[in-house]
């Protein structure tokens, strides 16, 4: 098995330092790859994860952007204003922490 496109879609907002942070993201997926062990150790044969789209974009099926699924940032709103700019949320350093460490520290 292989668990693909999980993610959590959210109205990210930029805090007053700049900064996107996303606890509630970090929650969700941390209780999924901790259910994905779970799975394993009951012998599941997983292959492999990962998550829904590693930035901000549009979708697919309402050409929106105000629900955010990604570990960055990017500058652009429904109204079609913005600089496509990236910023890495709170997110994206905790995913790279999990992908160094082979998911020991979730």
């Amino acid at each position: 098995m292989m668990v693909v496109e999980n993610g959590l879609g959210a109205y990210d907002v930029k805090s007053e330092d700049g900064k996107v942070h996303d606890s509630y993201r970090i929650d969700y997926l941390r209780q999924h790859i901790e259910q994905m062990a779970e799975a394993v150790k009951d012998g599941v044969d997983l292959m492999g994860y990962t998550p829904w789209g590693c930035i901000d974009l549009v979708s697919a099926s309402t050409g929106e952007m105000a629900k955010r699924y990604g570990f960055i940032y990017v500058n652009k709103f429904d109204d079609g204003t913005g600089d496509l700019s990236r910023e890495r949320k709170d997110s994206f350093y905790w995913y790279k922490r999990v992908i160094e460490t082979n998911g020991a520290e979730l």
